[in-house]
């Protein structure tokens, strides 16, 4: 008698799938980085570019956000940390958040600004002046949600605005510009408006002395 034809016979379970990864801010930041340079190069369009960088910012694994950059080449892509930063090396401030219920919330005056800002207004007003501001990277990220609320944000006149924004029964108006200097600050307006308002525009008068942050 075959004494193995009597064992039983082990069944391996098919492996449960990985769960996707889920993106950083750090990690959308990057990837807005490769967009912006495939622009300034005119691999992409205004418009192709607008699309794509709002996806990014929606965006919660990264398997979302590979599809959008893998057609544009990599090479330059800035090592993890965050955005491009300007020619020297200078410190980072970290996320900003702002938040308004209720009542009111501001940032203005000479203020280091980071990567990203993220403000939310609920029956409530956020201000965000970057009139003074010190930039610490090229591109910065305001991720604003105004529901029944408002957020007005300000900028010098020199700097690039682009939007990425959505209102619902609100309004996101964004005045969106190129500055003529192609190494100016570029300020991406992200998030949406429910029944509230967020907007955004340039401060006639005022520009940008000093883009580097070193005060």
């Amino acid at each position: 008698m075959d004494e193995s034809a009597e064992k039983p016979v082990s069944v391996t379970k098919g492996a449960e799938p990985a769960p996707a990864l889920r993106a950083s801010d750090a990690d959308r930041d990057r990837t807005a980085d490769i967009l912006r340079e495939a622009l300034a190069e005119g691999r992409l369009t205004a418009e192709e570019h607008a699309e794509r960088i709002g996806a990014v910012y929606r965006a919660r694994t990264h398997a979302e956000l590979e599809p959008l950059v893998r057609d544009l080449p990599k090479g330059r892509r800035p090592a993890p940390g965050g955005p491009l930063p300007y020619p020297y090396p200078v410190p980072s401030a970290a996320t900003e958040n702002l938040v308004a219920v209720f009542g009111g919330a501001a940032r203005k005056g000479r203020w280091r600004v980071g990567p990203r800002t993220n403000a939310f207004a609920l029956f409530g007003e956020v201000e965000i002046d970057l009139s003074e501001a010190l930039f610490t990277q090229r591109e910065i990220v305001i991720n604003a949600t105004a529901v029944f609320g408002g957020v007005d944000i300000k900028v010098p006149e020199n700097v690039s605005v682009r939007s990425a924004g959505t209102g619902v029964f609100g309004g996101f108006d964004v005045r969106t510009h190129e500055a003529d200097d192609p190494d100016a600050p570029v300020v991406l307006v992200t998030g949406f408006a429910l029944f509230g308002a967020v907007e955004a525009r340039a401060r006639r008068g005022r520009r940008v002395r000093n883009l580097l942050a070193r005060g």
